[in-house]
């Protein structure tokens, strides 16, 4: 693997999935790979699972990991080619990224949508200057449009789980006071529509997904009719795609409930966290023997730590 900015980047799914179990069988089997080697992650938006599970899947393969506060703890970046730089950028892409990566042998980034311009935020501007300039290899640890290490732990989740072998999976639209990217919801359906699954899709009318993440499934409006049968819910908000980053509908009936997750097969619940209780999702779910919001955060380090093993072998 040269670069895993998305699934495009894994040759074979099942076979990063059972690498993926190796990984998390023995996370200390591969300590010296990463010998001598370093990784710099580099955080534009806040983090607390990505941060942690990022330097521990580092730490269990040998290779050190430097993180940096871009914006915070660096001087701020400009990314636009022939702007005359007099304003309150003091560096611009082409130096930085070209340093960062004389300085190590990964590069990691987590760099959110601004949710101020589709084009430019599908333009995935931050993630693709960094590859264009950095010359490593570059992990997406979230991007404006996608969180492909959220995904592979999800689904990593789901593989230990599931007790059929092809399982309904729901995806479902969730209420939230504010707006927030579509990334987390993206890279679901991409990986969900990839694996041995059943996957729907429920939301609200006007949520839809951009259509090239959706690739011609079918979104189900009814809530209710989406949970019947369901063995994994995963719920997340996103904001509008259509009328971009707004949100037009916060109908609290959309909240994950112990009622709705009544009408499932015994399902399991996951979030990807953080989660804002008793608006996303009731106590009563999230608290229950049902939810697997624990073991798919810690199954984070395991999606790390294999994306690294793979990328460290071909250094």
């Amino acid at each position: 693997m040269k670069q895993f900015l998305s699934l495009k980047d894994v040759p074979n799914l099942s076979d990063l999935i059972e690498e993926a179990k190796e990984v998390k069988k023995n996370p200390f089997a591969w300590k010296s790979l990463g010998k001598n080697r370093s990784a710099c992650l580099l955080f534009l938006n806040p983090s607390l699972r990505t941060r942690l599970s990022s330097q521990r899947a580092a730490a269990n393969l040998g290779l050190e990991a430097v993180v940096l506060d871009v914006n915070a703890g660096s001087w701020k970046l400009e990314f636009e080619d022939g702007t005359v730089m007099n304003g309150d950028t003091a560096e611009h892409i082409k130096e930085a990224a070209a340093v960062i990566g004389a300085y190590f042998d990964v590069v990691a980034i987590r760099a959110f949508a601004t949710l101020k311009d589709r084009e430019e935020d599908y333009s995935e501007k931050v993630l693709s200057a960094f590859v264009k300039y950095c010359g490593v290899p570059v992990v997406n640890m979230e991007s404006s449009t996608g969180h492909p290490l959220q995904a592979f732990a999800d689904l990593i989740t789901i593989e230990e789980y599931k007790i059929t072998e092809r399982p309904k999976v729901v995806l479902t639209w969730a209420p939230h006071p504010r707006a927030l990217p579509q990334a987390v919801a993206n890279s679901f359906v991409e990986w969900m529509s990839a694996a041995e699954v059943d996957l729907t899709v429920t939301h609200p009318e006007g949520y839809e997904l951009a259509p090239e993440i959706m690739n011609g499934l079918k979104p189900e409006y009814d809530q209710n009719k989406a949970f019947e049968g369901a063995d994994f819910i995963y719920a997340k908000n996103w904001s509008n795609y259509n009328d971009y980053g707004k949100v037009l509908n916060t109908d609290t009936d959309w909240m994950v409930s112990g009622a709705k997750m009544a009408l499932t097969n015994s399902g399991k619940f996951m979030h990807c966290l953080p989660v804002r209780r008793n608006v996303v999702v009731g106590d009563e779910v999230l608290d229950s023997e049902q939810s697997l919001v624990i073991d798919e955060a810690a199954n984070r380090i395991v999606s790390m730590q294999t994306v690294l093993k793979k990328i460290l072998e071909t250094l």
